[in-house]
């Protein structure tokens, strides 16, 4: 008897075998393992990990400081005065009461 069973214990490692060669393989077509650190593809995806990393710092920081920098708006408006008081109101001849009228500019030659 227990040469029988030595005899079929081959046949069996060797269809135990073959399934679970059957079964890796068809895990890691389905669960392809990550690139290794060490090829030009994995440093390149690398590189564009970092340089979309280093894109939304800056869209941050812009989005938080972007008033800091932008340009000043128009000043505000002033409160505006009905009339400007008697004392500094301009009389006819174009003087106020605390300025004499200008004198007049001297006449150019053409």
């Amino acid at each position: 008897m227990g040469d029988v069973l030595l005899v079929l214990s081959i046949p069996v490692l060797v269809l135990i075998s073959g399934l679970y060669t059957a079964c890796a393989c068809w895990w890691r077509r389905r669960h392809p393992a990550p690139p290794s650190p060490y090829t030009r593809q994995a440093a390149h995806l690398a590189e564009q990990a970092t340089l979309v990393r280093a894109e939304e710092i800056v869209d941050d920081a812009h989005t938080a400081l972007g008033p800091l920098y932008a340009p000043p708006g128009p000043p505000p408006a002033a409160p505006a005065a009905a009339a400007p008081p008697a004392a500094l109101s301009p009389r006819p001849d174009g003087s106020t009461p605390d300025r004499a009228p200008s004198r007049p500019a001297p006449a150019q030659k053409p």
